[in-house]
């Protein structure tokens, strides 16, 4: 896979991609990522990158010259010309083209699966009030946003999307399973199990939020781990860490459970749960 990141300001990228896995992703050439400067496609002495917007109102709006040179120079037509390529028998490589901004729909753990299976992410990063609407219209297949806020530019949103996504590429994680037993993992059904539909490892979360962990010392501080965690009884643990799934779940994200895959045992803790706490 292959990211591609138009920005205006692509020194910002260095620290964040020389370390962690993504240095190593692209250490072994499992993945690559190409920062472009927009400043390098203008045709004026001040490399000008933004204008006033039209109607009046706060702010610089980035002219659409500029992104659709960017775009040009990185092979990507526009998205009525790429949706026919890509319909031929022989299918161009599978390019998406995202916005990132903060009206775009939400960036979650699915739509990074999504992406996971594309040949090339290219993300324009807005700045300042925003992009040409323009350009979205006629190149991005999708607008993101990781999160109910505003940001200065798209550059952290673009770092989160190329961490996320490349986590699930094969060979990145030394686990390969660390991408599936986590928040917001896959469901039971589409891993591999062993005992009675319980995962190899613990409960796949099923889009709930992962469980607390623990590890040595026993003891800290005066709290101890659960004793659950200590005794060996493996069946008993996964019980255990699915209950404080939906606990965690229940207390930080209760939007989740609306569409979470629970069973009817989930449900029957969920109402314990409920139970206990008076509710």
């Amino acid at each position: 896979m292959r990211f591609e990141i138009v920005t205006i300001f692509p020194e910002f990228f260095r620290s964040i991609f020389e370390n962690g896995i993504v240095r190593r992703a692209l250490a072994e050439g499992l993945v690559e990522v190409g920062v472009h400067d927009l400043r390098a496609y203008t045709h004026d002495r001040h490399r000008t990158v933004d204008d006033r917007p039209f109607g009046g109102g706060e702010g610089m709006v980035l002219k659409p010259g500029p992104l659709a040179e960017a775009l040009a120079a990185l092979g990507v037509e526009p998205k009525a010309k790429r949706m026919a390529a890509q319909s031929e028998e022989n299918a161009a490589p599978r390019t998406r083209v995202i916005l990132l901004s903060a009206q775009g729909r939400p960036f979650t753990q699915a739509a990074a699966r999504e992406l996971a299976g594309m040949d090339r992410i290219v993300m324009i990063c807005g700045r300042y009030e925003g992009v040409d609407e323009r350009i979205n219209q006629l190149y991005c297949d999708q607008e993101l946003s990781i999160g109910d806020y505003v940001l200065s530019g798209g550059e952290l949103a673009a770092a989160v999307v190329v961490d996320a996504v490349m986590r699930l590429i094969p060979g990145v994680l030394g686990n390969e399973a660390s991408s599936e037993f986590e928040s917001f993992g896959v469901a039971d059904a589409e891993i591999d199990t062993d005992v009675e539909g319980v995962p190899r490892s613990q409960h796949g979360a099923g889009g709930l939020l992962d469980y607390p962990h623990y590890t040595r010392p026993a003891e800290f501080g005066g709290l101890c781990a659960p004793e659950v965690l200590l005794n060996g009884d493996h069946l008993a643990i996964r019980r255990w860490r699915r209950e404080q799934q939906l606990r965690k779940t229940l207390a930080n994200r209760p939007d989740l459970l609306e569409h979470a895959d629970l069973s009817d045992e989930d449900r029957k803790l969920l109402e314990a749960i409920w139970e206990e706490a008076g509710r």
